[in-house]
């Protein structure tokens, strides 16, 4: 019961750290201003469907929770590797993303958007990152049996973690992707 205490300390003050950075991004969108150019580069389709594969990692992951508790440790497996490969093609598509963008000049000094937006997205992919090494170190424990036996929050503790990482870049892609489409930044 400790570790899910410590882990929503944890989501907290990263939910702050996040809130920050999100509200960083905002200011900087209507008061310095963003070069249109530079805006409407982010390809919102492709990193649309991304987001949904990272969506889906969420869903993946409550089925790995769910037959860890009903005692199925084979699906237990088998879903924990599908969110691993889930979380790793989203921080692959965002490494296409960073590659064109880079290829089109919007680089982390090259105005007040390229700063605003990787440091946002850049943290945020550092957390799947993290959840990334998290669920393998969890995998790997599986398949050395130590969660042969359901009992244990460890599981259900991670789950905290990654769902968080996913409802923060719901949030990210709403204010980065989506709301510049429908506003006057």
């Amino acid at each position: 019961m400790m570790n899910k205490t410590m882990m929503k300390l944890v989501i907290g003050t990263e939910g702050m750290f996040f809130i920050c950075l999100i509200m960083s991004f905002v200011y900087m969108a209507f008061t310095a201003g963003f070069e249109p150019h530079q805006l409407h580069a982010l390809d919102i389709e492709k990193t649309g469907i991304f987001t949904a594969v990272l969506i889906a990692s969420s869903f993946t992951f409550w089925f790995a929770d769910k037959n860890y508790k009903e005692g199925n440790i084979k699906k237990l497996k088998l879903w924990l590797i599908i969110t691993i490969v889930l979380g790793i093609l989203f921080l692959i598509g965002q490494g296409r993303e960073y590659w064109r963008l880079i290829n089109d000049h919007v680089t982390l000094g090259s105005g007040v958007f390229g700063t605003s937006f990787y440091t946002l997205t850049g943290f945020h992919g550092f957390h799947v990152f993290v959840g990334l090494i998290i669920l393998s170190i969890v995998l790997a424990f599986t398949f050395l049996g130590d969660f042969n036996k359901p009992g244990s929050t460890v599981i259900s503790t991670v789950g905290y973690y990654w769902h968080f990482i996913d409802v923060v870049w719901i949030v990210v892609f709403t204010v980065v992707y989506v709301l510049p489409h429908f506003t006057n930044i």
